[in-house]
């Protein structure tokens, strides 16, 4: 961490530790407005260069947020989607023609926008997964989900295009029960699951259609979905909004 030759941090460093300890508190609660520049520069008798540096930082790590024309105000984490991640895949919802998507926004109004569905040449980390041979085709599906409106969650699936051609996986409608309904009317249907989990922070393409504000990182969720024979059938790469979503398992001990 940068230190003048006195070893102190840097006046901008300062109020940010400032800013932060008073939201820590609770001083500052979510949604709450921060002192403006001028406070900063008054109170601290630093130049606005140095008051905006001390908001940058509290934007870069997610605390906090500038609203044009209002000043800046503290995060507020929506968390709205409990992702019960064992619970939403079972059987009992897809296969009775319910969608994985309205369980997770119960209480909510869900909205799937289809962004894309096309056949590419599968990338070879999805081929090898799929069993797919080098330069196969993968049905690929973009969808991006809101709830209420707001963008949530992206998601990318890949399925054998010959194993899906022809069939509604491949239309923006799925039908009820979506892509695993579909998959179990073709005699491959999954029964078991896996996912990884990562976070990092968004690109700009998926920063602008989440609409996220500076400093949010994202989750990432890669689900691979597999039949009885163990045959893998579809991978889907998600990108969640990291303030809208609790990730929930649930599960017996081994």
């Amino acid at each position: 961490m940068p230190r003048d030759v006195t070893g102190r941090l840097p006046k901008y460093l300062r109020i940010a530790a400032a800013l932060k300890d008073a939201i820590a508190s609770g001083e500052y609660g979510p949604g709450d407005r921060l002192p403006g520049e001028s406070d900063l520069m008054s109170a601290y008798g630093v130049a606005r260069m140095t008051a905006r540096q001390a908001f940058g930082v509290l934007r870069a790590e997610g605390l906090a947020e500038a609203r044009k024309g209002a000043g800046v105000f503290v995060r507020e984490f929506r968390v709205g989607i409990r992702r019960r991640g064992i619970q939403r895949l079972a059987v009992e919802v897809w296969g009775a023609g319910g969608s994985i998507w309205a369980a997770d926004g119960k209480g909510h109004e869900p909205l799937v926008e289809v962004l894309g569905i096309t056949e590419e040449t599968a990338p070879a980390s999805i081929a090898d997964v799929l069993g797919l041979e080098d330069g196969a085709l993968a049905c690929v599906r973009r969808r991006r989900f809101l709830l209420d409106a707001q963008p949530v969650m992206l998601a990318t699936s890949y399925l054998d295009a010959v194993l899906v051609a022809g069939t509604p996986i491949t239309e923006p409608d799925t039908g009820p029960g979506g892509i695993y309904a579909r998959l179990a009317e073709l005699g491959a249907g999954p029964v078991r699951f896996r996912e990884e989990i990562r976070s990092r922070m968004p690109g700009p393409e998926e920063a602008a259609r989440l609409g996220l504000a500076a400093g949010t990182p994202v989750v990432l969720v890669c689900r691979t979905a597999y039949t009885a024979e163990g045959k893998a059938v579809e991978v889907n790469e998600m990108v969640l909004d990291s303030s809208a979503y609790v990730l929930e398992y649930e599960f017996d001990a081994p």
